[in-house]
C-alpha cells in the first residue's frame, strides 16, 4: 500500500492526484501547517529528516522530492501510462518537465511569495523577479499554445509535475491565457476532484 504523507496547502496536493488518476490504492496521514509560521510540523522530521511533504512510502522504500515520487509511481505503478514511449522525442520532453517544474518554475514564484513579507526592504529585487516570472510563465504559456496538454496529445505525468507552478501563479495568469486555460482544464478533471476531497482544503484550487 503506498502511503502519502500529506501537508495541508501543499505540493503533496499533485500526488493524491497522480494517484487517483492511476486509479491506486493509497492511504493518506494528514499533517497541518503551524497557524502563524506556515511551517510543516515536527511530526514530518519522523518521517523523513527534511520534514518536507510530500513524502511516500512505497515498495518498502521512503520517497522524497515530487519529480521523483511522480516517476517513481508512473514507472513502477502506472501500467505503461500517463508517460510517453521511451526513446521518443515526446518521452525526453516529459522528462525536461518533471525536472523544470522545480530545478527552474518554481524559483520566481517562491522569491516572490518570500520577497512580499519584507514590504519596502523588498523592493529593489522585485524588478528582477517580475523578469523572471515574465520569462518562465511566457516560456510555459508558449509551450502550451494551440495544445492541450505539455506533452504530445494527452495527458501525463508532466501537466500532474508542472500544476503546482500554474496554481502558484494564480494572481498573474490573467497575461498568460494558455497557461490559465490549461490550469483550469485539469482542475476539472474528475480525478483532481477527488483527490480535492481526500486532501482537503486547497485554496491553490480557487
Amino acid at each position: 500500500m503506498i502511503v502519502v504523507h500529506h501537508l495541508n496547502e501543499s505540493r503533496s496536493q499533485r500526488i493524491l492526484w497522480l494517484l487517483e488518476e492511476l486509479g491506486l490504492p493509497y492511504q493518506i496521514r494528514h499533517y497541518m501547517r503551524d497557524a502563524k509560521t506556515r511551517l510543516a510540523p515536527p511530526e514530518l522530521q519522523a518521517v523523513h529528516p527534511l520534514g518536507k511533504s510530500p513524502v511516500v512510502e512505497a515498495d518498502g522504500m521512503t520517497l522524497i522530492e515530487s519529480g521523483a515520487i511522480v516517476d517513481y509511481i508512473i514507472r513502477r505503478h502506472g501500467g505503461g501510462s500517463l508517460r510517453p514511449a521511451a526513446d521518443t522525442a515526446d518521452f525526453e520532453a516529459y522528462q525536461q518537465w518533471l525536472h523544470y517544474a522545480e530545478g527552474s518554475a518554481m524559483l520566481p514564484l517562491l522569491l516572490k511569495l518570500y520577497v512580499s513579507r519584507l514590504g519596502d526592504a523588498g523592493a529593489p529585487l522585485k524588478p528582477r523577479i517580475d523578469s523572471e516570472l515574465a520569462n518562465h510563465l511566457g516560456y510555459v504559456d508558449r509551450a502550451l499554445e494551440g495544445r492541450d496538454w505539455l506533452v504530445g496529445d494527452t495527458f501525463s505525468g508532466a501537466d500532474v509535475q508542472m500544476s503546482f507552478v500554474g496554481e502558484a501563479a494564480r494572481g498573474l495568469r490573467a497575461s498568460y491565457p494558455n497557461l490559465d486555460t490549461w490550469v483550469r482544464r485539469f482542475q476539472q478533471r474528475p480525478a483532481y476532484r477527488r483527490a480535492l476531497e481526500r486532501g482537503g482544503p486547497y485554496s491553490m484550487a480557487d
